[in-house]
């Protein structure tokens, strides 16, 4: 048995859980699971430019555990794309804590996309 998980800090709890290709009924569609780490891990590395080693701090958890977390995520979502199967996000084994996001990319990311230029 292995070691238990520890916390990880979740910056942005997405309001949609399922997507799925248009024009593909439910009974034929595949579905693959992203946990909401594998996500969290993508978020902050792809999508808000996060070195690694930033975002397993921002997360509480090891490099490793994010280089993990983003290889895994990273394939089944090229897996789902590329096989036209559906996306589900769910909790897995580790337990999550919801963390605000820094005053400065409360709303739009880090660079204020979306706010008004004074």
């Amino acid at each position: 048995m292995g070691r238990p998980h520890s916390e990880r800090s979740i910056g942005h709890q997405p309001d949609s859980t399922f997507f799925k290709p248009s024009g593909v009924s439910m009974r034929e569609l595949r579905i693959s699971t992203i946990l909401f780490d594998e996500l969290e891990a993508m978020r902050l590395v792809d999508a808000e430019g996060l070195q690694q080693i930033q975002a397993a701090e921002r997360m509480g958890i090891s490099q490793s555990t994010i280089a993990r977390l983003l290889s895994s995520g990273r394939k089944k979502t090229a897996h789902a794309l590329a096989h036209s199967e559906a996306l589900q996000l769910q909790q897995g084994a580790a337990p999550l804590n919801y963390q605000s996001p820094p005053a400065s990319c409360a709303r739009h990311g880090r660079h204020g996309r979306g706010h008004a230029q004074d």
